[in-house]
């Protein structure tokens, strides 16, 4: 039996537990796409997909609104895929197991992929449904948003002649987004050189943290645990030499992480040293962070007597240094818009080879120059530690424009909706408008969606309540557009 059976609206939830059921991980939405192309045949309509899996699905106007203009609505194929550390959970191969709770859809232990899979359920329902009034609907799936926005990039915009686009990625009912800002992915390794050592091998584990989006929760001041881990690590080198054999955590460089664990190799007889660090870092973080992070945990393992392979102390200390030294978190605050955090870095993941340490960021801003300028600073941070990196996904922001006619319509008909006015803003997340307002200038963008909370998290959920009224103000607000 479904699990969202007799949910509000039907149609819509009927697809979003029906996508719920296709893996759909970022580099991986080949089923989930074939999924998409299969109904638009099915339904008769209009339907192209390109060789990155993008899908356009074209339908004509209702009855008095074949001639409108067209409108272009858009949301994005692939999910965030992370799961808890003892979920056996296969997101190549495995369903999400969906639940209830408290007025909200969640997944048993992952993620829930409501960003951005109940734009594509509220937009499948649109092209299925047969008694909504509606202009010329020029529906766009893309894939790998969340890795940098492949899709976005790739798009063949000339396919569309829509000039307006309704983005239906966004997280917080009653917000009407006119604006994002861009970002790129920093990519980087630290070579570092081995040898064998005998001593006491400890294994070091930081968890529990909330985690959640880079872009939307930054400001929020979440635990990172590798600069956590980095910090503990810079503070025992001090006090202790010691050898890393191995830094891992996270897997995304747009989540904050959740996780880091280390190995080290210490010397017989300084184990006290790090066990006294550890204590000590127990009762600084709890302090530090109080109620914010109530799960948060330090765990330590100590095997004595063993040989290993471990990075060199010089290649230990670069290592180090640079997870200490590499900037995270909120950069600056915008100074035009109140508390709208302007440029920031999220430490995503960190991965050890046998050559060395190597892992991610992902940098955001809504000023170019200021993206320059945190780009230098990585740069400045690698070459203080001998390292490398590479750039890639670097995407646009979308600049807020003082006139916007489909965002008159959309606030009048939100006011009229629900007797208030909507809060028109630009957040610090990157949205695909940017990219295609490059392909298309004259595009008048707006971003909406229902209430979800801990996007990127494994507490991801999305509100049963807040997506009928975002269903509902969708119909409304294309039954206006009749021109």
């Amino acid at each position: 039996m479904a699990v969202l059976a007799g949910l509000q609206p039907e149609n819509v939830f009927e697809f979003f537990e029906e996508i719920s059921s296709i893996p759909r991980p970022s580099f991986h939405c080949e089923k989930i796409s074939e999924y998409c192309v299969e109904f638009g045949k099915k339904k008769g309509l209009f339907v192209s997909q390109d060789e990155m899996g993008n899908v356009i699905i074209k339908k004509p106007g209702t009855k008095g609104y074949e001639n409108a203009q067209p409108v272009i609505l858009q949301g994005h194929l692939d999910m965030v895929a992370e799961k808890v550390g003892h979920s056996t959970h296969d997101f190549m191969e495995d369903g999400l197991d969906l639940y209830i709770e408290d007025g909200f859809i969640k997944a048993k232990d992952t993620t829930l992929g409501a960003d951005n899979g109940i734009a594509v359920a509220m937009v499948l329902a649109l092209l299925d449904g047969d008694s909504y009034k509606h202009p010329p609907i020029e529906a766009v799936f893309t894939v790998d948003e969340e890795t940098g926005m492949g899709g976005a990039h790739a798009l063949d915009f000339s396919q569309l002649s829509g000039k307006r686009l309704i983005n239906l990625d966004s997280e917080e009912e009653g917000i009407l987004t006119a604006g994002c800002s861009g970002g790129f992915r920093f990519q980087f390794d630290i070579p570092m050189e081995k040898e064998t050592v005998s001593g006491s091998l400890v294994d070091i584990s930081i968890h529990g943290l909330k985690g959640g989006h880079s872009g939307q929760e930054i400001n929020l001041q979440r635990g990172n645990a590798h600069k956590m881990m980095g910090r503990f690590l810079s503070f025992l080198l001090r006090k202790t030499e010691f050898y890393l054999l191995s830094l891992e955590g996270g897997s995304k460089d747009n989540v904050i992480s959740m996780i880091s664990a280390v190995k080290i190799l210490v010397a017989e007889g300084q184990e006290h040293v790090v066990e006294e660090t550890v204590e000590y870092f127990r009762n600084v973080w709890e302090k530090e962070f109080g109620k914010d992070e109530p799960d948060l945990a330090v765990d330590l393992l100590i095997e004595r007597k063993r040989c290993e392979s471990v990075f060199t102390k010089e290649s230990t200390k670069r290592g180090i240094n640079f997870v200490e030294i590499i900037p995270n978190g909120v950069f600056e605050f915008s100074r035009s818009l109140k508390d709208l955090v302007e440029t920031s870095s999220n430490l995503g993941f960190i991965h050890t080879g046998e050559k060395g340490i190597s892992g991610a960021c992902m940098v955001r801003s809504s000023i170019d120059s200021k993206m320059e300028q945190l780009k230098d600073v990585l740069y400045t941070s690698l070459e203080l530690c001998q390292g490398n990196a590479e750039l890639s996904g670097e995407y646009p922001g979308w600049k807020y424009k003082e006139e916007s006619p489909l965002r008159n319509v959309m606030t009048a008909v939100y006011r009229k909706l629900f007797h208030k006015e909507p809060e028109v803003m630009a957040v610090h997340a990157g949205l695909e408008c940017g990219l295609f307002l490059g392909k298309n200038p004259d595009l008048d963008c707006i971003s909406c969606g229902p209430e979800m909370f801990d996007v990127h998290s494994v507490r991801e959920r999305l509100s049963i309540a807040s997506t009928k009224n975002t269903w509902e103000y969708l119909l409304a607000v294309l039954e206006e557009l009749n021109d």
